[in-house]
């Protein structure tokens, strides 16, 4: 469950900023409770996660800032934009080589993870599902998949999950997570958001070595936005989440 709890960190920082976002990533408190589960993590895989949580550009508000939503609001506004080609696109098929076929068989491929595992698509949401915190929201659901699966001694349940979880790094989030959390690091120096990226970046690596996958490269070019945008819808965070419950209790396998 360390596992999924990362994700799930990752996933609420890359949502738009909430009083949630500034009380469990931003405050003393809660950073301190994400490095602890970090140090689990730590313990078992002989990584430094904790350091990437603890660490001087940890993902806190410095003590003196205007500690708001709204100030979050504005730096993720700033950071990720109104359209899909913001400062820090966080969306996969904006990264890699200019292709007019590649984005939409991406985003094929996407649905398909989703849609294998019982994960719909809410109609009013208008989200993309390649989306950085869609894919690590995935992630999660897969990391309480696999607790389920063990605590269960589901064999077929843990060999399906794990397979999925080796696929889905090594064709998506640990291709393009890496370079779009150090591009996010370069971008927010000490800021909130750059300190989220790293932290994702690093993550992301120690998942694809943990699983024999090979992690994206830290430097990926962005699309050209002459060859257009392939949008394409997907359900919040919170929706993911409702699934889940399910599929720990066994409905959706």
């Amino acid at each position: 469950m360390c596992r999924s709890a990362l994700y799930e960190a990752l996933v609420l920082g890359f949502l738009p900023p909430t009083n949630e976002t500034i009380s469990r990533l931003a405050s003393s408190e809660g950073v301190a409770a994400l490095a602890d589960t970090a140090a689990v993590l730590d313990a078992a895989w002989n990584t430094n996660l904790s350091e990437l949580v603890l660490g001087p550009s940890a993902p806190r508000v410095p003590p003196g800032c205007l500690c708001s939503p709204a100030a979050l609001e504005a730096s993720f506004r700033k950071l990720f934009g109104h359209t899909a080609r913001g400062l820090v696109p966080p969306y996969e098929t904006e990264y890699g080589e200019d292709s007019l076929f590649q984005p939409l068989q991406e985003m094929s491929d996407l649905a398909g993870f989703f849609h294998a595992f019982g994960l719909g698509l809410r109609p009013s949401e208008h989200e993309r599902i390649d989306h950085i915190a869609c894919e690590c929201e995935f992630m999660l659901f897969l990391a309480r998949k696999e607790a389920y699966a063990l605590v269960m001694d589901d064999a077929t349940m843990l060999e399906e999950t794990r397979r999925a979880t080796r696929l889905f790094l090594k064709d998506h989030l640990g291709r393009w997570a890496p370079a779009f959390g150090r591009r996010l690091a370069r971008e927010d120096r000490g800021g909130f958001y750059g300190a989220l990226g790293e932290l994702l970046a690093g993550y992301v690596t120690h998942e694809c070595a943990r699983v024999g996958v090979p992690a994206g490269p830290e430097l990926l070019h962005l699309r050209s936005t002459s060859l257009g945008d392939a949008p394409m819808a997907c359900g919040s965070g919170d929706e993911l989440l409702q699934i889940e419950t399910s599929a720990r209790t066994g409905a959706a396998e």
